[in-house]
């Protein structure tokens, strides 16, 4: 198996061993001692700082207020959903004894948040006035997990959620499709993932949900990755818990609720859309570090030390988030590979001559042209234009990737060829057993139905009945 000189496996050998193998050597992630959980290194951790600070300010700019709501909730709550419970139940955690105890009635590690919320928002909600109530949560959840891949699919896992009350269905609807929004603009502005929006099919949806959308974006395997979901909850829940309100005309009417998600699976994502052979390559609008400096010293340069730790001060003073590799023990060359393969998207080389000369070496993690001299005192004022333009050659790059792997096709033969490689554009039915039908064939399933995509009809791709949804379905193998 081809490995590089850091023993990462090539991604055209085997994708899924090489996204194992550089989580661990960049030191984002290690195993917890509990079977499927992870523990989040600081860098990693910096990571997911970043893409939290960057969506609590978009979530709260829209009006959404943050609280938190208990872990442990009674597994009675739950069966009040029947379609919920039944939905989650294979991935439950149940606390059954406490306290030296065997309790009377047994508590949920919650899996989502829905039905603690709804029974706190039948307390909160009593009149038209106190709509909407829009709510978010960071929190962790725990959904139990038989096949565990570090940041994808963890026992345990962090994200943020959201639950909101609406007076009708319009208010409620125009609340699902906003927070789709920001997870779209999170994606693509800051992430550099060009997702696509769209409605998931019925046997896709968020059980208890009426309407559930996601964006999607594909992985540089080909696959697709579920990115963030935002789902229509109509008045299921309330309903079941009890969330109503009086109506300015008097009347007692049922709540629409809502709620939306994004969790640590985006930095799987960022990991799995822009990584390559040399290890990750991280965005820089997220990036832990946007700038690493190595000074390049032998016996005693304290100048160069000096000057790397200055210049690393001006680049903080404009913005960038940057870091001095001063550690002794280590070569230049051992550290340039080492941050090559932890993401860093610049990297600048200091020695002696260098600084005699008044230059800094550049060095871009991809799209670069090689080692670049740089006056030294130009860092400041022209990196940020620097990480713009490899910010969007990232998205370009990924773009252009999704774009070449996305195939239109109406023939069984064609549809089985684009899924083994990337994503399907094909007319469908829209039955679950149509579906189930397609996956046990080709392992795929309808990723959404695109909002902006082209209207289209015809026979379905797989049982020839007429299409369903008036336009194609994305199809592809998933995370």
């Amino acid at each position: 198996m081809a490995r590089d000189e850091r023993g990462v496996t090539a991604q055209s050998e085997d994708f899924a061993a090489w996204y194992n193998e550089v989580v661990f050597k960049a030191g984002l992630v290690d195993r917890g001692p509990a079977k499927g959980t992870m523990v989040i290194r600081p860098y990693g951790y910096r990571l997911w700082e970043q893409l939290q600070s960057e969506l609590d300010r978009r979530i709260k700019d829209t009006g959404h207020e943050n609280a938190y709501f208990p872990l442990l909730i009674p597994e009675s709550y739950l069966g009040r959903e029947a379609e919920h419970v039944e939905g989650f139940s294979p991935e439950l955690a149940v606390v059954t004894h406490a306290g030296g105890k065997e309790l009377e009635e047994p508590l949920v590690v919650r899996p989502t948040s829905e039905t603690i919320i709804g029974e706190m928002m039948s307390k909160w909600i009593g009149s038209h006035r106190d709509l909407p109530l829009l709510l978010n949560q960071w929190a962790n959840v725990v959904r139990w997990e038989l096949r565990p891949r570090m940041f994808l699919r963890t026992t345990e896992f962090l994200w943020q959620e959201g639950h909101t009350a609406h007076a009708d269905e319009a208010d409620a609807r125009r609340e699902t499709m906003l927070c789709l929004g920001i997870y779209h603009e999170v994606a693509r502005d800051l992430a550099a993932m060009p997702v696509i929006a769209g409605e998931k099919t019925p046997g896709e949806r968020f059980a208890g949900a009426v309407a559930t959308y996601t964006i999607e974006g594909m992985m540089r395997d080909g696959r697709a990755l579920q990115s963030g979901t935002s789902h229509y909850l109509g008045t299921n829940f309330a309903r079941a818990f009890d969330i109503r309100y009086t109506s300015e005309a008097g009347r007692d009417e049922l709540c629409h609720t809502t709620s939306w998600g994004m969790s640590t699976r985006m930095i799987g994502g960022i990991i799995m859309t822009h990584g390559d052979d040399k290890g990750l390559v991280f965005p820089p609008r997220l990036a832990p570090y946007q700038v690493v400096i190595v000074p390049i010293t032998r016996g005693d340069n304290t100048a160069v030390e000096q000057a790397a730790d200055d210049l690393a001060r001006r680049l903080r003073a404009a913005g960038v988030r940057t870091h001095v590799d001063a550690r002794p023990q280590l070569t230049p060359g051992f550290k340039y590979n080492e941050w090559e393969l932890r993401g860093v998207p610049i990297r600048l080389e200091l020695g002696p001559r260098d600084l005699e000369a008044g230059t800094a070496m550049m060095v871009k993690r991809l799209g670069g042209d090689g080692k670049q001299a740089i006056p030294i005192d130009s860092p400041p004022t022209a990196m940020p234009e620097i990480l713009d333009r490899f910010q969007t050659f990232l998205l370009t790059r990924a773009t252009e990737f999704r774009d070449a792997h996305t195939h239109t096709v109406d023939t069984w033969d064609d549809f089985t060829t684009a899924v083994s490689t990337g994503w399907a554009l094909a007319l469908h039915c829209g039955t679950t057993s149509c579906e189930d039908d397609i996956k046990s064939h080709t392992t795929a399933t309808p990723r959404c139905i695109p909002l902006d995509g082209d209207p289209a009809t015809g026979p379905c791709i797989r049982c020839g009945s007429p299409s369903a949804y008036g336009k194609r379905v994305i199809f592809g193998r998933a995370y």
